[in-house]
C-alpha cells in the first residue's frame, strides 16, 4: 500500500468540487487518512436544507466512479461521503459569513491576547477578521492565523411545566 505522500489533496478538491457543484451539493471538507490499516477518503458535502443518506449514496457512486476513471488516487482506498455533522468545519470565508451569530470553536496558529483556543459567538467577519465574543469580551482573530474552526452545536433545552 502507498502512503499519503503520494496523495495531493488539492488535486482531489479541484476535481471533486465542480462535480459536486454540478450535482447541487457543496464540498465542505475532504480528509484522507489511514484508519485500521486502510486508507479512507472522506468527503463532507452539504446542500440547502441538508444532505440525506440517499444523497450521500448518490454522491459516493458518482464521485467514486469518476475518481477511479481519472486514477487520481493510486492506492486502494475506501470512499465515504458524509454530512458535515453538528460540529461542521469552517474553512472558507463564506463558511464564517454563514456562521455569524452562531457558536464556534477556533484554534489559532498564533496567540491572540495570550491564548490560542476560543469558544464563543461569531459576531462578525469582515476584512479577514473574525469578531468573536467570548465571555462578554470581543476578540479580533485574523483569518490567516486560523488553524482549525468548527461550529459548536447547541442543544435546545425545553422546559415542560404542567
Amino acid at each position: 500500500m502507498s502512503d499519503s505522500a503520494d496523495f495531493d489533496i488539492r488535486k482531489v478538491i479541484e476535481f471533486v468540487a465542480p462535480i459536486l457543484d454540478d450535482m447541487g451539493f457543496e464540498l465542505i471538507d475532504i480528509e484522507y487518512l489511514s484508519e485500521h490499516g486502510r486508507w479512507i477518503l472522506r468527503i463532507y458535502a452539504d446542500k440547502e436544507g441538508g444532505i440525506t443518506l440517499d444523497d450521500c449514496v448518490h454522491v459516493s457512486k458518482e464521485i467514486g466512479v469518476l475518481i477511479d476513471i481519472k486514477d487520481i488516487i493510486k492506492n486502494e482506498y475506501v470512499l465515504e461521503v458524509s454530512s458535515p455533522g453538528l460540529n461542521r468545519p469552517l474553512k472558507k470565508e463564506k463558511d464564517f459569513l454563514w456562521a455569524i451569530g452562531k457558536k464556534v470553536k477556533v484554534r489559532m496558529s498564533a496567540a491572540v491576547k495570550g491564548r490560542r483556543r476560543f469558544t464563543g459567538y461569531l459576531k462578525n467577519f469582515q476584512e479577514n477578521i473574525l469578531y468573536l465574543e467570548v465571555e462578554k469580551e470581543i476578540y479580533m482573530l485574523p483569518f490567516r492565523d486560523i488553524e482549525k474552526a468548527n461550529l459548536v452545536y447547541e442543544f435546545e433545552m425545553k422546559t415542560h411545566i404542567p
